[in-house]
Order: structure tokens, then sequence, then C-alpha cells
């Protein structure tokens, strides 16, 4: 096994000390960086002892590669539950869309952590480049065709014209995600996601709305 696969999750009383460490490593990871977080951190964070870490993960690479593969598919995860809640049964599209792409933009203080880690790791050489292309498969890949599916919906329904529904769902996240200095789309409060997300949508709209007739 190479040591960008991690060790499933051990059952039991030892997944819970699994838990741990995955939470405390990725506090550490989003705080300190890659390179200067230490395992030793690491255990004192989690609250467990560095044996405890190197009886479920090889090293530092593996345990960056499960935080990473973790923390990813909560925010995925959380991000296509926004998309079905609202878009599954849409009464007013404007409504709709601008509601989801406030939620989708807005401030969560559970996942801090996780884009902290992101906005540091495209610059680390030591990261392995396959755990940045599961980040942006299982990550923002997935999260735009789960999108991609529900604007292809909606066109079905006649409220959207949609050729090419996966480059619709990209337009859409680009057009409701406002980026930060450092160029990577970030969550903001929701006063000013909303004022974005009005724009966003109304510019979305321009361009996908139905023809007329």
């Amino acid at each position: 096994m190479s040591t960008a696969e991690a060790r499933p999750a051990p059952r039991g009383g030892r997944a819970d000390k699994h838990a741990m460490i995955l939470d405390g490593a990725l506090r550490v990871f989003a705080r300190c960086g890659y390179p200067r977080a230490s395992v030793d951190v690491i255990a004192k964070e989690a609250g467990v002892s560095t044996r405890t870490i190197y009886n479920h993960f090889r090293d530092k690479t593996e345990l960056y590669t499960a935080v990473v593969s973790a923390s990813t598919e909560a925010v995925s995860a959380h991000h296509i539950a926004l998309i079905d809640r609202h878009l599954r049964k849409v009464t007013d599209l404007r409504t709709d869309l601008t509601d989801l792409a406030v939620d989708w933009s807005s401030d969560r203080p559970e996942h801090e952590a996780h884009f902290a880690l992101f906005r540091q790791s495209r610059s680390v050489p030591e990261i392995p480049e396959q755990t940045l292309e599961e980040w942006y498969r299982n990550g923002p890949v997935r999260v735009r065709a789960a999108l991609a599916r529900r604007l292809e919906d909606l066109a079905a329904r006649g409220l959207l014209r949609v050729d090419d529904p996966e480059l619709a769902a990209l337009q859409f996240s680009v057009l409701v995600s406002l980026p930060d200095p450092s160029g990577h789309s970030r969550p903001r409060g929701r006063e000013e996601a909303a004022r974005f997300a009005a724009e966003g949508v109304r510019t979305f709209l321009h361009g996908h709305a139905p023809a007329e007739g």
C-alpha cells in the first residue's frame, strides 16, 4: 500500500480515536500548513499519543491524505444537500437559485478549516499530486455534477435553456462564488453573499432563460 492510501478506519472504540485524529489533524494542517505541522502537535491537538497516531497512519503524508478525503466528503455532502433542498421542487426559479447561491457561498464555521487547508495546499510541493486530484474529483467535480443534474431537470421542465448542463453548472458556481485576494473562492457573510448571489443569478438567468414562446 502506498503512503497516499490511508488505512481503513478501525471499528469500535478505535474508530473514535481515528475520528479524533482526523479532526485534530485538520485543525493543525489548516492552521500551520503541511510543512510545519508535526505529528507531535497533531497528537496534542487530537488528545492522543503520537504512538496512537502511528497505529492508525503510517506517516504524516498518509494522515494528510486521509484528512483531505474526510474533509472533502463532508463539505461535498453539505453542498449537494443544499442543491437538492433548493432545486428539488422549484416554485420560483430566480428566488430558489438565489437562495441556493446565498447558502452555497455563506460562511459556515464548521468548514473554515477545510477552506483554509486548500488555500495553502496548492503551493506545497510535498503534497502528493494525487491527493489534490482526489480533492478536485471528489469535491468541486462531484458537486458540479450534482448541480448539472438539477439544471438539466429544470431545462426539461422548460424553466431553463441548457445545452451543456456541466458547463452551465460551472458557470453558476463561478458567478455566485466570491474569490478572496489569493484567487480562491471562499465563503462570506450572508449579507455580502446575498448581494453577490443576486447579481450572479441575474447574469446566469440572462444567459440561460428559455426562448420566449
